[in-house]
């Protein structure tokens, strides 16, 4: 785990990212979960200030951190215009976490197009001031990895390693698949599979993320508990400028997650995609509102996710 993420006792200065977290430190989170999950509230942060920064645009990490907070009985402020507001007048992302921990944030969740984004932050925020990644660039997403691993524990139960778990899509842009193979593997799920166009999903990736990969979708399912999956980040290949020759419908066609690929998986696997859903690319709509989905539990568990990281970080002993 980065030096910066955690103080010197074990605890979370910030959450960065999910990779060699201790098993200890993401169970602690979880039984916070459990807690907020169960309906139970504590408006532990009341008095604090909470700052979205969001240099990308976000409807569930945002709102879920926003409502999170409130609930908690914080005050939050949203930098959702930061791109128009700070960026176009040349303020570094580094000026910009300053000047918020200047006004006194007690916690900074920052959402950034820049690999690594996150880490800049906490390096200059001052003691006391939390940082928390809402995603950075293609890196990291780790209350999204920590959503979808609670998610699976209230499906299936607390062992998970016994499960296959097919991810299939842009995983080459994906910040989310990223942060799922870390908490995964730390929860001791050894078959962990990846599927994808080559261009998208390519074999030295899967190889550097410890997976196996398949560029045949239907080969990648077969025998899978979750199938896990992602969105094409057009915005991402148009400025990487990287080409993607396929129409949607050939997508859907070839990767995407059918009516008939869903019936041929086993009776007791589940969906699951961490959205935004691009319908009838992806996933077809049937699927997407299957009894198989498990797409709104991830939302309904982000929640609890994200009040327990907020209480651990933030909420005074």
């Amino acid at each position: 785990m980065p030096a910066e993420q955690q103080n010197p006792d074990g605890s979370l200065a910030h959450l960065l990212t999910l990779q060699d977290m201790p098993l200890a430190t993401a169970e602690r989170l979880f039984s916070l979960a459990d807690f907020y999950a169960a309906g139970n509230r504590a408006r532990r942060l009341r008095g604090k200030l909470l700052v979205n920064i969001f240099f990308e645009s976000s409807t569930r990490t945002r709102t879920a951190f926003e409502a999170a907070s409130k609930q908690l009985g914080a005050d939050v402020v949203n930098l959702d215009q930061i791109r128009m507001a700070g960026a176009t007048k040349s303020e570094s992302l580094e000026d910009t976490v300053r000047t918020v921990s200047a006004m006194g944030a007690a916690g900074i969740v920052l959402r950034h197009g820049e690999d690594g984004a996150a880490h800049k932050a906490a390096a200059v925020a001052p003691a006391g001031v939390v940082i928390i990644n809402g995603g950075d660039g293609c890196n990291s997403h780790p209350t999204q990895g920590l959503t979808d691993a609670y998610t699976m524990r209230q499906h299936f139960g607390k062992d998970l390693s016994k499960l296959s778990v097919a991810i299939v899509g842009d995983v080459l842009h994906s910040r989310v698949a990223r942060s799922n193979l870390h908490i995964l593997r730390l929860l001791g799920v050894d078959d962990i599979r990846l599927a994808g166009p080559e261009q998208l999903c390519p074999s030295a990736l899967a190889q550097q993320l410890g997976a196996t990969v398949n560029h045949n979708i239907d080969d990648a399912l077969a025998g899978v508990d979750v199938v896990m999956m992602l969105r094409i980040q057009r915005e991402r290949i148009q400025a990487l400028n990287r080409n993607v020759d396929m129409s949607e419908a050939e997508y859907l066609a070839q990767y995407g997650l059918t009516e008939a690929r869903a019936a041929a998986l086993k009776p007791s696997a589940v969906v699951m995609h961490p959205g935004p859903i691009n319908r009838g690319v992806e996933i077809a709509d049937s699927v997407a509102d299957s009894k198989r989905s498990l797409i709104l539990q991830q939302v309904h568990y982000g929640m609890a996710i994200r009040m327990a990281v907020l209480t651990d970080l933030i909420a005074d002993e």
